[in-house]
């Protein structure tokens, strides 16, 4: 890895409290990571909601979000996003959106069809991409997983914006 990378920028909604717990597993994992190799990137996160969503945001970040619907099943019914308003707010605002290299859903796979389905709309709301789903506050797994999908789309989102 380079050196003096700037660090993974995460903005994160959290209703029950999944979401932000999985975002701290996140800082957490990088800073572990950051002990064994000084050159990798920390995790910075910002919760949305309150006094903070009006936010302009001019690096490089993610979005986190959980699905709220609802009700219904997803596919018919149900489909109608419900909690998140001021992360989609956040990312129209100041067109914060063109900075965001991707988001990650997360959510309950009993929901079926619903599972993620947040993060799908905001994907084709914004035209950014899915990175990746965990479920609930995500395992040791997802962690590990998910920060190196974000290194990588960090990386190559930085790429873009340097040609």
């Amino acid at each position: 890895m380079e050196k003096n990378l700037t660090p993974i920028k995460i903005l994160f909604i959290s209703i029950s409290g999944n979401t932000r717990a999985f975002a701290q597993k996140l800082v957490a994992y990088a800073q572990k990571v950051r002990q064994a190799d000084p050159t990798a990137r920390l995790v910075e996160i910002t919760e949305i909601g309150g006094d903070n969503q009006f936010i302009e945001m001019q690096q490089p970040f993610t979005v986190l979000v959980p699905t709220y619907l609802g009700g219904g099943n997803g596919i018919n019914n149900g489909n109608q996003e419900i909690m998140t308003n001021e992360m989609r707010e956040t990312l129209a605002d100041n067109d914060n959106y063109r900075w965001c290299y991707g988001v990650i859903g997360s959510g309950n796979r009993n929901f079926n069809a619903q599972f993620g389905l947040t993060a799908k709309q905001y994907a084709a709301q914004f035209k950014i991409p899915v990175i990746d789903f965990y479920e609930m506050r995500g395992t040791q797994a997802d962690v590990k997983r998910i920060y190196q999908e974000l290194n990588d789309f960090q990386i190559k989102f930085e790429q873009h914006l340097s040609n």
